[in-house]
């Protein structure tokens, strides 16, 4: 936890500083990104298995003390039960957004406020659509069978914004 804070205050930090590589946050502070944890099966209205449901639990220990504002997830069962964890320890009901709509939530994710702090449970395909609409660089790719990736953003203007992978 102390090192998730370390890196998001640091980028954080030098977002505001600006510089040649990185600028002032012109929306949200930082924005959370994450795949659903590990699911049941290969159905498409599959839900978390059991390992799912524990690190579902282990990101909402993770991200506790991180300033979520706002929570959003897809209408797939999976991406509200990763996100549940974290929503009840923080009293925040998560937005659902159509898997497919991503105008919709970007529109709603830059509706959240200059100081807000965003939290989006995705999928393998829809999460590295996110990031590239966002305006990250390089594009990401997330395998069939990787659930542990963190992306943090903090939001640029020119040349972009400040991406950052962990694992969890």
């Amino acid at each position: 936890m102390r090192r998730l804070n370390v890196v998001v205050a640091s980028a954080l930090l030098a977002a505001s500083l600006g510089g040649p590589f990185v600028t002032h946050a012109t929306a949200q502070e930082a924005i959370y990104i994450v795949r659903h944890a590990e699911r049941l099966d290969d159905e498409k209205l599959s839900p978390l298995s059991r390992e799912g449901h524990a690190r579902a639990a282990r990101l909402a220990k993770i991200l506790r003390d991180a300033g979520i504002t706002h929570i959003f997830v897809s209408e797939y069962q999976r991406t509200a039960q990763t996100a549940a964890p974290l929503a009840a320890r923080l009293g925040i009901r998560p937005a659902s957004v159509g898997a497919d709509d991503l105008g919709t939530l970007l529109a709603m994710i830059r509706a959240t406020g200059p100081r807000a702090r965003a939290f989006v449970v995705g999928h393998s395909d829809t999460v590295p659509a996110l990031l590239d609409a966002l305006g990250c660089k390089p594009h990401v790719t997330i395998a069939k069978a990787e659930y542990d990736n963190l992306f943090v953003v903090v939001r640029g203007s020119d040349p972009g914004p400040v991406l950052v992978r962990l694992k969890y």
